[in-house]
């Protein structure tokens, strides 16, 4: 601050510094005494415009003309795009070019400063802040990510493990028994020739007794035996078996264990927004010709819904009161049950991860974080239907109420209900009566629509968001197989309207203004829960056959 500014002292004129203002000049922009005023309207090469310092307009600051000292510049040249002052224009320097008033061309550039300054604020900078804040989750992830990668090789290689300790004990164990047959052949060898030595021994025996009697009785009726014994017992030869060991192929080994894909580092080019004149989109991704499945989850039982975690995790539910979170791999990594221990009749993912679920008999709506279940709504005369989180991490619930003669799209922050969407601008319902099983799906677009699959009104009811009806889509001309009735519903980052048609086995998906533009096959069964990751996967949960597929479509 000006140190004679200072609200503790007396203003003082800026030309004599020693007597409190009580001017000010708007044309020099400068405050002035009564005697620094009448010298200051003595200047005739100026037309001083003084003021009672009280009355003074906001002036702007004229600055001083770099070529003629003393003179301000007033005057706006638009071919040189400076101020200049109007000796300048007079001397010829100018001449021909065209001017405008200074004044004029500063409240049109401080327009535009303006706009520059808003759309910093509100589009360009929070771009940037969201940009670092996926960067700093991505960071937060990567232990994560990169542990399970490693459990998943400790677990590979103990799988091989177990298969070569397997072939291991099935070799020793064959050894073993090949051991236990050649030693019995060669006990059994040994027992025929012990036999044989036996009798040997007996018959030499006798006949030194023979001879030393000279029993000639005994002499005569001696019979030889020598014979029987000159062909030897059969000698049994056993070949002990041997190991052949393969040499170890290890680009086979490597292929057994799996392979690892590269890192991929890429430095993508930085969206380039448009400016705020121009209609804000993202990066513009085409539509696949041929949709594909790249992945399939099975979950083991009828999913009513599914909701994205990452890429690569999904939350379901189904009959139950149990919501169980899945990889692609269909491994169960989480599973939660209700507080009720009633059934969920639908779950959404919060943009900080979290799970909500509603609880039509409880007429709650509940936030599960970190496994700890909070209640944030609780109604009375209405039950929640279906759910889903919004940009700006609300809530929009679709409800019936408890008759089941009304429903309504209600907005919440946090516990705090701010709308509520239930007539046209006729009074007309938007939305068809209650019932336990009408289901009414709800997404929020990227241009903020509030989108709901009616399947009691067969459509697809889409208002902006301040509730204002924009259009009812009521199926495709080329629907002849059974009547449109859509259940589940999703958005994409081109502002796609996804929606389920499960009586015909296919996605219908649609632009922000309701216009058809395809359908996904995929050969789907009955689909019925939609979800969209962060790159544009859709996830579609199939109703009779138990499974969640994953699909690229664009």
């Amino acid at each position: 601050m000006h140190p004679r500014r200072s609200a503790q002292e007396v203003l003082l004129c800026d030309l004599c510094e020693t007597v409190p203002l009580q001017s000010h000049c708007e044309l020099c922009n400068i405050n002035l005494c009564v005697n620094c005023a009448v010298k200051h309207l003595s200047d005739s090469s100026k037309r001083h415009n003084v003021v009672p310092f009280l009355h003074r307009k906001s002036t702007p600051d004229y600055h001083i003309c770099p070529d003629h000292a003393h003179k301000h510049c007033e005057i706006y040249c638009e071919k040189c795009d400076i101020p200049v002052c109007l000796t300048c224009v007079t001397s010829g320097k100018h001449k021909g070019h065209e001017i405008s008033d200074v004044l004029e061309k500063l409240s049109a550039k401080t327009e535009s400063l303006q706009k520059d300054l808003e759309e910093l604020e509100t589009r360009i900078y929070p771009r940037y802040e969201g940009m670092a804040s996926d960067v700093q989750t991505e960071k937060a992830e990567l232990e994560r990510k990169y542990g399970k990668l490693t459990t998943d090789a400790d677990q590979q290689g103990e799988i091989l493990h177990r298969e070569i300790t397997a072939i291991v004990n099935q070799r020793k164990s064959a050894i073993a028994e090949m051991k236990t047959k050649h030693l019995d052949a060669l006990n059994k060898n040994t027992d025929e020739i012990t036999q044989k030595i036996t009798e040997l021994k007996q018959i030499m025996s006798d006949l030194k007794s023979i001879l030393k009697s000279n029993d000639v009785s005994l002499t005569s009726t001696y019979k030889s035996r020598n014979s029987q014994f000159r062909t030897l017992p059969p000698k049994v030869r056993v070949t002990v078996p041997s190991l052949s060991p393969q040499k170890i192929n290890k680009d086979q080994l490597n292929e057994m264990f799996g392979s690892l894909s590269p890192l991929s580092i890429n430095t993508e080019h930085g969206d380039t927004m448009k400016s705020a004149e121009a209609v804000s989109s993202p990066p513009v991704k085409p539509l696949l010709d041929e949709p594909r499945v790249t992945a399939t989850i099975d979950i083991g039982y009828t999913p009513y819904s599914v909701s994205c975690l990452s890429e690569d995790q999904v939350w379901t539910h189904g009959e139950n009161e149990t919501m169980k979170l899945l990889n692609l791999q269909s491994k169960l990594l989480t599973s939660i049950q209700t507080k009720s221990g009633n059934r969920p009749h639908d779950i959404a993912v919060t943009r900080d991860g979290d799970l909500v679920y509603t609880d039509y008999k409880d007429r709650t709506v509940n936030l599960i974080k970190n496994k700890q279940i909070q209640t944030v709504i609780t109604l009375q005369g209405w039950r929640p239907v279906n759910v889903c989180c919004t940009a700006g991490n609300g809530l929009l619930v679709t409800m019936d109420s408890d008759d089941w003669k009304q429903s309504k799209v209600v907005r919440y922050s946090g516990s705090t209900e701010k709308q509520s969407i239930q007539f046209d601008d006729q009074g007309r319902p938007l939305y068809s009566s209650g019932g336990f099983y009408n289901y009414k799906y709800i997404s929020e677009n990227k241009n903020l629509d509030i989108c709901v699959a009616d399947n009691d009104y067969s459509a697809v009811v889409v208002v902006n968001q301040s509730g204002k009806l924009r259009f009812r889509y009521t199926g495709h001309p080329s629907n002849t197989n059974q009547s449109f009735y859509p259940r589940g519903i999703t958005t994409d980052s081109q502002s796609h309207i996804l929606t389920a048609d499960s009586d015909n086995d296919r996605i219908h998906i649609l632009d922000q203004d309701g216009q058809f533009l395809r359908y996904i096959h995929c050969d789907l069964d009955t689909p019925l829960g939609l979800c969209v990751d962060i790159r544009d996967n859709l996830f579609v949960a199939e109703l009779f056959t138990a499974k969640v597929k994953k699909i690229q479509y664009l």
